[in-house]
C-alpha cells in the first residue's frame, strides 16, 4: 500500500506538469522564431512564410505565458484576443505588447492569394522586431535563458 503522501511514478506533481507544458509551448515558439530568423538572415524571398512563423512564434509565447498563469485560452490565431486575456492578469504587460497585434494578418491572410501582396523587406523587419520583443519579455517573465 502506498503512503498517502507518496506520488505514483506515472503521475507528475502539478507544478512539474505545468513547467513541462510551458516548456513545450516555448520550444514550439522557438522553433517558429528561429526558422523565421534563419530565413531573414538568408535573405529569403519567402517573406509570407517568414511573417507566418513570426506571428506563430509570438502567439505561442503568449500561450506559454497563459499556461504559466494557468489561464485557459481559445484555440485561435488572434494575438489581440490573447492580449485581452493577459490584460486581466497583467494589464501593463498587455499594453507593452499591444503592437504585436500587427502580426495577426500574417497568420492567415498573407498566406493565401488575394487582397494581400507579398510582404516587403520593411514589413519583415518590423515583424521580426515585434516577435523579438514578445520573445524577450516572455522569456524574462518565465525566467528562461536564451
Amino acid at each position: 500500500m502506498l503512503h498517502k503522501n507518496t506520488v505514483r511514478p506515472f503521475m507528475k506533481p502539478p507544478e512539474e506538469a505545468k513547467r513541462n507544458l510551458v516548456r513545450q509551448w516555448v520550444n514550439k515558439a522557438e522553433e517558429d522564431f528561429l526558422l523565421a530568423e534563419h530565413l531573414v538572415e538568408e535573405d529569403s524571398w519567402f517573406k509570407s512564410a517568414i511573417g507566418f512563423h513570426l506571428q506563430q512564434s509570438a502567439e505561442k509565447y503568449l500561450k506559454a505565458l497563459l499556461v504559466y498563469y494557468q489561464i485557459e485560452f481559445p484555440k485561435k490565431h488572434d494575438i489581440g484576443e490573447l492580449l485581452d486575456i493577459i490584460a486581466q492578469k497583467d494589464a501593463p504587460l498587455a499594453k507593452t505588447l499591444e503592437n504585436s497585434i500587427d502580426l495577426n494578418p500574417y497568420a492567415v491572410e498573407h498566406r493565401y492569394p488575394g487582397a494581400y501582396s507579398q510582404l516587403t523587406e520593411k514589413e519583415v523587419k518590423a515583424a521580426l522586431k515585434l516577435a523579438q520583443k514578445v520573445r524577450k519579455i516572455i522569456k524574462t517573465i518565465l525566467k528562461i535563458a536564451k
